[in-house]
Order: structure tokens, then C-alpha cells, then sequence
């Protein structure tokens, strides 16, 4: 079976990796995005969360950052502890809670330790960590004048771009992908849904479902 045949889970990604306790321990599929910057990634994925959410999935996302960043502010508590040497800050509130963990020169962590850090849920969207093995929707901008990534990555298995030509043979006779318009998420959240089985999964827990 090809890596286009079926999803990979994050039970497969990390599969030789530890686990903490209340970590991510059940079946959850994963599902990333590739594109050039400003090729529109994180628009298209603001738009198909709630899609996705609305369908009955829980939906969690990993976000590789390819610099350094940071959620704190100067001057509050939290910034000021992790300034003074804590490793871990976690911050908890009524609404939300967040751990910030400094490195300090660690390795950052790869895809699958990310993974094993989230809590239970039934999809994981991954922006960036472009050649992990985990099946890829390629978005894509002509607008952008870029070459189309596919064609060097097989784990990517559709396109989403605003032009339908965009998802045709190239010119070392790769099979021609499936090609979604950007402006139609609807349809591109039900092809993440059925790729990943989560589709027939929804269908199934339904009242007289198949």
C-alpha cells in the first residue's frame, strides 16, 4: 500500500516515542499543509477549523516556528519568572491555561514529541515540519509565481490553489492530484475529513448510519 493509499496517525508518527501521562494516547489522525509563505496556509486553516469542529471533530493544530517567538509579555509575572531562570511556566486561568517551556539550548522538538504533548483529540492539522512523513495538502497561490512543491514531496495529496490547472500532470509524469479551489473550504474540509477516515466515522455514529 502507498503513502497515498491511506492517513498516517499520530499513533504511527510517534509510535517509538514516550508518552506522559493525560498525553495524546488514543488513535488521532494527522494532516499537514505545505506552501510557500504568503501562499495562504493560515487563512485557509482559520477557515477550515470551524468547519471541521462543526462536522463533530475535535481539532488540535501544531505550528512549527522557524524563529524565535514568544506568547509572554515583558513586565508580567510569568515573563519575569521565566527570566529568572524557571524552565516551566505554566499559566492557568478560568478560560484557558498555557506551559511555555524554554529550551535553553535542548533540541526543539520534533514533529512526533510535539505530538505527544496535546491532549486527546480525533485530528491534528500540522503547519510547517514540511518533510515529516504525514499525508499533505499543498496550497498553493499562482499570484505568488512559485513552482508547485508537490512534485519533490510525495506525501502530498491534493492541492488547494486558485486555479483548477494548478493539480495537472507535470513534466515528470507524476499522476495528476486532486485540485481544490482556495475559496471553496467547505469541500476542502469534507476531502481532509474522508482522506483521514473521519468521514465514514461521522457517518457511521449517525442515527441509521451505513
Amino acid at each position: 500500500m502507498s503513502s497515498r493509499d491511506r492517513s498516517v496517525s499520530a499513533d504511527e508518527v510517534q509510535a517509538a516515542s514516550p508518552r506522559s501521562p493525560g498525553r495524546l494516547d488514543r488513535r488521532a489522525a494527522v494532516f499537514g499543509f505545505a506552501g510557500w509563505s504568503g501562499s495562504g496556509k493560515t487563512t485557509l486553516i482559520e477557515r477550515l477549523i470551524p468547519r471541521l469542529i462543526a462536522a463533530g471533530v475535535v481539532v488540535s493544530l501544531i505550528k512549527h516556528a522557524h524563529h524565535e517567538f514568544d506568547i509572554d509579555q515583558p513586565g508580567k509575572d510569568s515573563y519575569r519568572h521565566r527570566q529568572a531562570g524557571c524552565s516551566e511556566v505554566l499559566v492557568s486561568s478560568a478560560v484557558r491555561w498555557a506551559l511555555m517551556h524554554e529550551l535553553r539550548g535542548q533540541p526543539e522538538l520534533s514533529l512526533d514529541a510535539a505530538l505527544g504533548r496535546l491532549s486527546p483529540c480525533d485530528l491534528v492539522l500540522v503547519e510547517g515540519y514540511k518533510a515529516a512523513p504525514i499525508p499533505k495538502l499543498e496550497v498553493h497561490r499562482s499570484s505568488l509565481g512559485k513552482s508547485l512543491l508537490h512534485p519533490g514531496d510525495p506525501m502530498i495529496v491534493a492541492i488547494a490553489a486558485d486555479a483548477v490547472s494548478a493539480g495537472t500532470q507535470d513534466s515528470n509524469e507524476r499522476p495528476s492530484l486532486p485540485t481544490l479551489l482556495l475559496d471553496e473550504p467547505d469541500k476542502i474540509a469534507t476531502f481532509i475529513l474522508d482522506y483521514v477516515g473521519l468521514g465514514r466515522r461521522l457517518i457511521d455514529s449517525t442515527p441509521g448510519g451505513g
